[in-house]
């Protein structure tokens, strides 16, 4: 946190202009880190998953750097593409696939990680940036309905998360509770044990090693157990005035003219939201159970200090929007 807020007061003091112009090469960079963590020897292992790069007594994670990159970059494409938006063979091959091409190198490399959640979390952020800088409404739909068919098929040919999935729809089931449910199941447990106002902060049973992940994919599971349903209801509605902001903001900023500054800071609020909602969503039962972090929330260096920076670019584009508005400059 201390290193994420020492980034975030260097973003934001840095002018939006200064981001639109590096935000091709960071994600080149980006894209790099993620070819560069699966080379053997290079890339640290943790439960059969390559994604942190060995850096002295730290190891950082390219995942989490490629979600504030492709906010970045999606949004100075879109601006650029902005004249082939509409029309449908020219939003099709001049507005989008030149993304899908870059999209997919990502996706390949995420995959091989393997980081599914990530790349559902960077589709995400680039697939509602293009929507809001006004893509085709034909060409999008046509893009929602082939994602989701790949989606299908990564998980359906992978048995393992095939085997999560089959879990979901039943974690009750005595085969799956201690092998492909054992996850949900006991996040389950953990959130029904707290109830209307949890046990007490410090009282979880189930973090003491019985719930897998419990500081990081299922800490939603521990805060449920620890403050209840009233805690539950408070992370939902504090992350919704995180994405509620971010989305005003941003249409501040296009209003005034301002247009890469207000989707980036609406495409924070989508990275935010639909992550958070799939942790959410994963630690209730509601979502197949998927390895990805509680923005701000989950411990894990990388996620934080890229999610503090990205809060910073929000903020300082609110700050150039007002300076604006009072007639000074940016």
């Amino acid at each position: 946190v201390a290193v994420g807020l020492m980034f975030a007061a260097v973003a934001v003091s840095i002018p939006m202009s200064f981001w639109q112009k590096i935000s091709i090469p960071l994600f080149v960079f980006s894209g790099f880190l993620l070819l560069l963590v699966l080379i053997p020897g290079v890339g640290h292992r943790v439960n059969n998953a390559i994604r942190w790069l060995p850096l002295g007594p730290i190891k950082f994670q390219p995942s989490e750097l490629m979600k504030l990159s492709i906010m970045l970059f999606a949004a100075d494409y879109t601006i650029r593409k902005q004249s082939y938006m509409q029309s449908f063979m020219t939003s099709l091959v001049r507005g989008f696939l030149p993304m899908a091409v870059a999209l997919g190198v990502v996706g390949v490399l995420l995959l091989k990680e393997p980081d599914l959640g990530a790349l559902i979390v960077v589709i995400a952020i680039a697939m509602g940036i293009l929507f809001l800088g006004g893509i085709n409404t034909k060409i999008f739909s046509g893009l929602i309905v082939l994602l989701l068919g790949v989606f299908a098929l990564a998980i359906w040919l992978s048995p393992w998360r095939r085997a999560r999935l089959f879990a979901y729809m039943d974690p009750w089931n005595p085969e799956n509770t201690l092998s492909s449910s054992y996850q949900l199941s006991h996040s389950l447990m953990a959130i029904g044990r707290g109830q209307w106002t949890g046990v007490g902060l410090g009282g979880s049973v189930e973090k003491l090693h019985y719930l897998p992940e419990a500081h990081t994919d299922f800490i939603m599971a521990v805060i449920g157990e620890e403050l209840g349903f009233v805690g539950v209801m408070m992370m939902i509605i504090l992350f919704g005035i995180v994405v509620y902001r971010c989305v005003e903001i941003g249409r501040q900023a296009i209003a005034m003219d301002r247009p890469f500054g207000g989707l980036l800071a609406q495409g924070a609020g989508i990275w935010f939201g639909v992550q958070a909602f799939i942790n959410m969503g994963v630690c209730l039962g509601l979502l197949p159970t998927k390895g990805l972090t509680l923005p701000l929330v989950s411990y894990g260096g990388s996620g934080i200090v890229m999610n503090l920076i990205a809060l910073a670019m929000v903020l300082r584009v609110d700050f150039e929007s007002r300076m604006m508005m009072r007639g000074g400059r940016t």
